[in-house]
């Protein structure tokens, strides 16, 4: 019996809807990738190492088919040339449905020459095709004991060749759960607080860098690395420090501070969707593991860095979230979420499953970017703030960053509170340049805003940004 969820309706901007993908009693959506196969049908793999059709999938009544079974722990989907991309835990792999009756007629592995050791967290998430057509996947570093010994390539970026090549992009990544592709072409992951890794971030991923954590460095001296080994890594500095001891250290582009944006970000999409999706057209959407959100992200290159600024966006949701996916139906973008909480403590009141939001056109009273220019930053809004409101004291600035070191996490250290000294308002209210005294390089600066008003006297639909400022433009 599938039980019909597809009306639920959860408490956030009312500029979205969110409904359930109702699924059958016995099947469980331990959601480990999504992937659109176009006519309103998605493919789902699950943690348990399944991969479900879902046909109708907006409908009261989706059908499910089985499309494989026993794949070993896939996290990560794929549609391309005919083929369906898996990752699992000890390879990539490719799937085809030949005869239409979408199950599964062929697989073959791409590529195996990373190495598992039998740890648990070995996880392996992707794959994504850069724009010269190699695959990228994210390896987790193992946690606790290694009883079966330390397995190579464990807390790498591997890329690989569409021959089934693989070389080792990247290096100290912890626990990578999220890699995409930008509209640009550009690679970028998302990685989970812990040890070395002293907040949850997102982050550019460059042939060559080193993203801070230490434990599989050793592979650095494997013929398939194009990374050069980071030497003794530095516990205990601040991490903007850190760029002057380890030249290949990659600062992330985004910080995500503990709690007020998540605590476990995952899977991510950009909105490619033209405006069809809301007003936010070109950002970066960001599920979270721990707590049902989605994250929204407004990216900049700056002096040859990528950073900017997270906000909230939607919240809610039945469970953790794993993946982002876009769908159709009936000509509209849908936005796939796909949750699970196995293996992690989440928020929420169900375990598993796939939800769906849509725009339904009312635009919310929001910031919509945040900028740094010389001197502090430019917001624009998606409706015009009254000017009465938009003053200095309207502001409330901190800024603050972390240490790169081997405890789990790091609370934010070097607190400052950067003065609001003026807004200019421009473009009618749409755009406010605000003045700041104080700024810091390759530190986080968290705005709140919560004396803004619009015209009709109400508040934004949010009172917070955080803008993590690698380079000030034009220091």
């Amino acid at each position: 019996m599938i039980v019909p969820l597809l009306a639920v309706m959860i408490a956030m901007d009312p500029g979205w809807s969110v409904g359930t993908v109702a699924q059958p009693d016995d099947v469980v959506l331990e959601v480990g990738g999504m992937v659109s196969l176009g006519d309103g049908s998605i493919m789902v793999c699950t943690r348990r190492g399944e991969s479900w059709v879902i046909e109708q999938a907006f409908s009261d009544e989706p059908v499910y088919t089985l499309y494989a079974d026993g794949l070993h722990e896939p996290l990560g989907l794929l549609k391309e040339d005919g083929w369906i991309y898996a990752v699992q835990r000890g390879e990539l792999s490719r799937m085809r449905d030949v005869d239409g009756d979408n199950r599964i007629d062929q697989i073959e592995t791409v590529c195996d020459d990373w190495e598992i050791s039998g740890n648990y967290h070995e996880y392996a998430f992707g794959p994504r095709i850069d724009k010269e057509g190699n695959f990228w996947v994210t390896l987790n570093k193992p946690f606790g004991n290694e009883p079966f010994g330390k397995a190579n390539w464990r807390g790498w970026a591997v890329r690989i060749s569409p021959e089934g090549k693989m070389e080792g992009a990247c290096s100290g990544l912890r626990s990578p759960a999220g890699i995409e592709i930008s509209p640009g072409g550009e690679v970028f992951y998302t990685d989970n607080q812990g040890e070395w890794c002293g907040a949850s971030k997102l982050a550019h991923l460059e042939v060559g860098d080193f993203h801070g954590h230490p434990h599989g460095i050793d592979s650095s001296s494997l013929d398939a690395s194009l990374v050069e080994h980071p030497g003794e890594v530095p516990d205990g500095l601040l991490m903007p420090e850190v760029v002057g001891e380890i030249p290949h250290f990659k600062l992330p582009a985004v910080w995500f501070p503990y709690d007020r944006m998540g605590r476990s970000p995952s899977g991510m999409v950009w909105d490619t969707t033209g405006g069809a999706f809301g007003p936010f057209e070109g950002q970066v959407y960001v599920g979270d593991q721990y707590a049902p959100i989605v994250m929204r992200v407004d990216l900049e290159q700056v002096e040859g860095h990528w950073q900017g600024a997270c906000f909230p966006f939607l919240e809610g949701f039945d469970c953790g979230i794993t993946r982002l996916s876009w769908a159709e139906d009936n000509g509209s973008p849908v936005l796939l979420v796909g949750m699970t909480d196995r293996g992690w403590p989440s928020l929420g009141s169900r375990s598993d499953g796939v939800q769906h939001v849509r725009f339904n056109g009312q635009v919310p009273f929001a910031v919509k970017t945040m900028r740094a220019r010389p001197g502090g930053f430019r917001l624009t809004f998606t409706e015009s703030v009254d000017s009465e409101t938009a003053h200095p004291d309207s502001f409330t600035m901190r800024s603050f960053t972390y240490r790169l070191h081997s405890p789990y996490g790091s609370p934010e250290v070097d607190v400052d509170e950067p003065v609001i000294e003026s807004v200019k308002i421009l473009e009618g209210g749409l755009v406010l340049d605000i003045q700041v005294e104080g700024l810091r390089e390759g530190y986080v600066h968290e705005l709140e805003f919560p004396g803004l008003r619009n015209g009709d006297g109400d508040e934004l639909s949010h009172e917070r940004a955080c803008y993590t400022l690698i380079r000030v433009p034009g220091s």
